[in-house]
């Protein structure tokens, strides 16, 4: 009995501090007896989507109760209210909860014009990024930055961690593949808070034109690279939950292929599958899905693949599936799409995996600007 008992004991104290510490993080929207003051009596311009929250509350809706001037939303893609399919064009609007106009970010221009910037004093940037190349959400506080330094306005970073942030893989980005999915030379997974990212931008100068963005990181409080972080909502539609998430960095190099990865069934980024691959075990139909993929591949047509719901994503970028699926597509010269080397930010990947290496040669390949990356990395990182 007093073995049974101290056992208990044991894993109750564990349980306790685990649930210590998970709760001792302090994000930075959080934070609001740092970002009131430095708000006050200014003109306030907004960055957000459905993810900026303040416990359960939006961050404008937070400020707008302490009577903060938030003159402007920008809306990255999706939307604001995070509410909008892939690759949706969204207009500019009117907010109907707050009465606030919101500037689409993803619509008729990426990056904010000086007439849309003139009558704000500072810009607020808070928004989840789930830590990948190809996420669109730093390609738009890329731009964002690029228009506040050419317009002389301040931006204030609200910090969220990176749930995807213990480890940096993949191919470094070739300048010559620059595009919204790929903005800087960087891996696939860069191990950086949008926080730490935004000082690297500065300071390795690669804003357009070499500019300077006078930009202030509310940091965490409490958070590790290390530490794991279930996301307390859904950063994108179609990345519905934290396994989603985490497969995501590894997954997403499908969208460069004709293998569905999920678009139009209740598990995107979870399922991988074609109609031709009629020997693999699991199957699925993609439909059109209001909010999530309006024209998903194979829409309509059963796929056969693989469910992924329940296997441990690994700290890296897997390329196990990827080289699977190659090797079972019967007609590898249509397997991969034009859009390939853009996700993979590198001309090399697909060559290597047509001419038949390994997942260990590729990666081998991967090491030298891993190690140049990293190195520059160090110098910005805000937390252990």
């Amino acid at each position: 009995m007093i073995r049974i008992w101290f056992f208990a004991l044991i894993l109750l104290s564990a349980s306790c501090s685990a649930q210590v510490t998970k709760s001792s993080l302090i994000l930075g929207a959080e934070q609001l007896d740092v970002l009131l003051p430095k708000v006050h009596g200014k003109k306030v311009g907004l960055v957000v989507n459905n993810t900026a929250l303040v416990s359960k509350t939006h961050l404008a809706d937070t400020l707008l109760s302490r009577r903060v001037q938030v003159k402007k939303i920008f809306g990255p893609e999706h939307g604001f209210r995070g509410d909008a399919a892939d690759g949706q064009h969204i207009d500019d609007t009117i907010d109907k909860k707050t009465g606030v106009a919101v500037i689409s970010l993803y619509g008729k221009n990426s990056k904010p014009t000086a007439e849309q910037l003139q009558d704000l004093d500072v810009l607020i940037f808070d928004i989840q990024d789930v830590g990948a190349r190809f996420y669109t959400y730093i390609s738009t506080m890329t731009y964002l930055m690029e228009a506040c330094a050419e317009n002389g306005k301040k931006l204030i970073i609200l910090d969220r961690p990176n749930p995807n942030g213990s480890y940096v893989d993949g191919p470094v980005m070739q300048p010559e593949l620059k595009s919204f999915v790929g903005m800087h030379p960087m891996p696939i997974t860069h191990g950086m808070t949008v926080g730490e990212l935004a000082l690297m931008l500065n300071g390795e100068g690669w804003l357009s034109g070499g500019v300077t963005c006078d930009v202030e990181v509310i940091k965490l409080k409490n958070w590790k690279h290390d530490d794991e972080y279930s996301l307390p909502v859904r950063p994108s539609p179609n990345l519905p939950n934290d396994q989603a998430v985490r497969l995501y960095p590894s997954i997403c190099l499908f969208e460069g292929t004709v293998i569905s990865v999920g678009r139009g069934t209740p598990t995107p980024f979870q399922v991988l599958g074609n109609p031709e691959l009629k020997t693999l075990p699991y199957s699925f139909t993609p439909v059109p899905l209001k909010g999530y993929s309006l024209e998903p591949p194979h829409k309509d047509k059963l796929c056969y693949g693989l469910d992924l719901r329940t296997v441990t994503p690994a700290r890296k970028v897997d390329l196990s599936y990827l080289l699977q699926f190659y090797q079972l597509f019967p007609e590898k010269e249509k397997f991969f799409t034009s859009y390939f080397d853009k996700l993979a930010g590198t001309s090399l990947l697909k060559q290597q995996i047509k001419e038949g290496l390994t997942e260990e040669q590729i990666r081998a390949s991967w090491q030298p600007g891993l190690d140049a990356f990293k190195a520059k990395r160090k110098n910005y990182l805000l937390y252990p």
